[in-house]
């Protein structure tokens, strides 16, 4: 098994990991009742997804 020769120094381990974040969802409003939704999910308020109800919902 391979062991390293040298310590890798804080900052060098640290540079390589700058990319290791995770990324925020991108969010729109939803077209049929306004509310903030992921892209290409259906809205969990209305049931609505691309203009279409999706899934039926009770009014409150």
């Amino acid at each position: 098994m391979a062991h390293p020769k040298h310590k890798i120094s804080k900052a060098r381990r640290d540079k390589r990991r700058t990319h290791d974040t995770v990324a925020l969802p991108t969010l729109a409003t939803c077209s049929n009742c306004g509310a903030t939704i992921r892209y290409h999910h259906v809205c969990p308020e209305c049931g609505y997804y691309r203009g279409r109800q999706i899934i039926e919902k009770a009014a409150n």
